[in-house]
């Protein structure tokens, strides 16, 4: 497998910086929307699967006023059960939606842990890669974003939960390590978004003292990217299923605008707006 540039394909980087410049530069957080193309995905899986009903979607979060879309062709839900997949399979469901969606004008960022996935979509003309493995998981990955200039989101991630662990400790020393190989591949640091990665190799607890914590990623200098959207460690606080977690996502995600995340992923769009509207409306009357 060769992730790496065709000579007839430009570098996909300046629209994508640009993009990600201005909606980070904001006074107001950015809202990605996601959009799930799989069959099991942890709150929608097989809702979307369909091209129609992807682009369908794409378009209502569209008119709700999303920032950017977040789209993935495999589960990476952040417990027990995904199912891996091929890169085959992946560009299998991408392709007959992809093009589409970024026709509609919106930033579009390709969630895939594949570099050859992300290679695709950045020819398609995705303008942002979102790795769940913060470029630890696909050797190609770091170089291909290199090559191609475009922003990278880098999450962190763990193979298995040790709720005996600091995590916000775990989560800087996977940053350094995330950011040193973006470093030697040749990513500038502008292009990089962090994302503590909040369920993904965490306890409830964890991922609550993540969001609590979240100002100490401030160290690192870099815009913070959170999506607790219907995440699982609100069951523990106020039992639920993910479709009945509206209110604790808001809930988690005006915290973490507090905290100056810049980027907030949510299934919930037009009520995230509203949410993240009106708390800035209210704090700037202080």
């Amino acid at each position: 497998m060769n992730a790496s540039p065709s000579s007839s394909v430009k570098p996909a980087g300046s629209a994508g910086t640009d993009a990600l410049r201005a909606l980070v530069g904001r006074p107001l957080p950015a809202v990605m929307g996601v959009l799930n193309i799989t069959p099991d995905s942890f709150s929608d899986g097989g809702e979307f699967i369909a091209p129609a009903r992807a682009l369908a979607r794409a378009r209502a979060m569209i008119a709700a006023g999303v920032d950017m879309i977040d789209i993935g062709a495999e589960s990476t839900r952040p417990y027990k059960g995904a199912r891996p997949v091929t890169a085959a399979d992946e560009l299998a469901r991408l392709k007959p939606v992809l093009s589409d969606v970024v026709a509609l004008g919106v930033p579009v960022s390709i969630d895939s842990m594949k570099a050859e996935v992300v290679a695709f979509a950045l020819d398609q003309g995705a303008a942002i890669a979102n790795d769940v493995w913060g470029l630890q998981g696909d050797a190609e990955m770091a170089p291909l974003i290199a090559a191609r200039g475009a922003p990278v989101i880098v999450m962190h991630n763990r193979d298995s939960v040790d709720p005996a662990i600091d995590i916000v400790a775990d989560i800087k020393t996977f940053f350094l390590r995330s950011l040193d190989l973006a470093a030697k591949a040749g990513i500038a640091r502008d292009k990089i978004v962090l994302d503590p990665g909040i369920g993904f190799g965490k306890t409830a607890e964890q991922s609550m003292t993540a969001l609590a914590r979240l100002r100490e990623l401030d160290m690192f200098g870099l815009p913070i990217l959170v999506g607790a959207s219907r995440k699982r460690f609100i069951a523990s606080v106020s039992p639920s299923e993910p479709a009945e977690r509206l209110a604790g996502s808001i809930a988690a995600h005006l915290i973490a605008a507090q905290r100056g995340a810049k980027i907030i992923r949510t299934h919930d769009v037009a009520e995230t707006l509203q949410a993240l509207r009106v708390a800035h409306a209210i704090e700037s009357k202080q």
